[in-house]
């Protein structure tokens, strides 16, 4: 299935004195870029929240944070004295003799919170809690960016659907210009031919051959259905196609504008415009898929 990159899951979860609550958000982004937020002394769990992240997607801006609650009541505060006496003795030098004890202690870093000594066995229990509960939550991002992908493909569809019409439109209109082109040109040709002699018959055919290779545009409307068809192909594979879609993007983007610049009427220039026009509506939702 198609994927988006925006999602966003949150996952809870408890064991013992322990409380932690997962985020997940996921954005655009040219490339997989993992961010994390996690309370200090959880390296290892970083090191494996980025894993499964990589494991799972291949493009987007992710964050992950980390909010841990201890609900044990066995901390206690401890003072920093080296801190407090540092004070105290800067207090003095700026002439106060009785410093007062509890302002200082309002200081942060005066008095810290100290918890509990915890057994590395708990540690570790919580430490597979965190990262099974993690899993939970990038499977619901994963669902999340999966039906924001269901609705990307519909109005990814609609704009190649569109494309097609005014490529078929353009064709059209290419074939009625090109006869009437013909006959118009074959007129001013006899009249030419016939006010002056100083152009040869075989210089004339090499201009009017050079002018003819100026103003077909069936070689970009040939490729331009080739990149329809692919299109559609791409979006029918449904995995991580948001790089090539792209550059498809761009190649469509490349055969609009040689259209319009070969265009020499108001039908074909407006079909042109309308072209160029979808085609930036198609890039700027190719650009949230994975």
């Amino acid at each position: 299935m198609l994927a988006s990159m925006t999602g966003f899951a949150r996952e809870r979860g408890e064991l013992a004195d322990t409380a932690w609550e997962w985020e997940v958000k996921s954005v655009n982004s040219r490339g997989l870029d993992i961010r994390t937020r996690l309370p200090a002394g959880n390296d290892d769990v970083e090191l494996a929240v980025r894993d499964a992240i990589g494991k799972m997607f291949k493009r987007g801006s992710i964050n992950a944070s980390l909010n841990l609650q201890r609900n044990s009541g066995e901390s206690s505060l401890q003072v920093n004295r080296a801190f407090l006496q540092q004070l105290l003795d800067v207090a003095r030098e700026m002439g106060s003799e009785t410093p007062q004890v509890e302002a200082l202690f309002g200081v942060r870093g005066v008095v810290e919170p100290q918890e509990a000594v915890r057994d590395e066995a708990a540690e570790e229990a919580c430490r597979k809690a965190f990262l099974e509960s993690f899993s939970r939550a990038l499977e619901a991002l994963q669902a999340a960016r999966l039906s924001e992908g269901r609705k990307l493909l519909v109005m990814l569809e609609a704009r190649v659907s569109e494309m097609e019409t005014l490529v078929v439109a353009a064709e059209t209109a290419a074939n009625a210009r090109q006869e009437s082109a013909r006959d118009r040109l074959a007129i001013q040709v006899a009249a030419l031919l016939e006010a002056t002699n100083v152009v040869s018959e075989d210089r004339l055919a090499q201009e009017l051959a050079l002018l003819a290779v100026k103003n077909d545009i069936l070689e970009e409307i040939d490729r331009l259905k080739a990149h329809i068809a692919q299109a559609r192909e791409l979006l029918g594979e449904g995995t991580a196609i948001g790089r090539r879609l792209d550059f498809l993007c761009q190649e469509f983007n490349r055969e609009a504008n040689t259209l319009c610049s070969k265009s020499n009427d108001i039908a074909m220039t407006r079909i042109g415009l309308d072209l160029k026009a979808t085609i930036d509506q198609l890039r700027e939702q190719v650009q949230n898929v994975e």
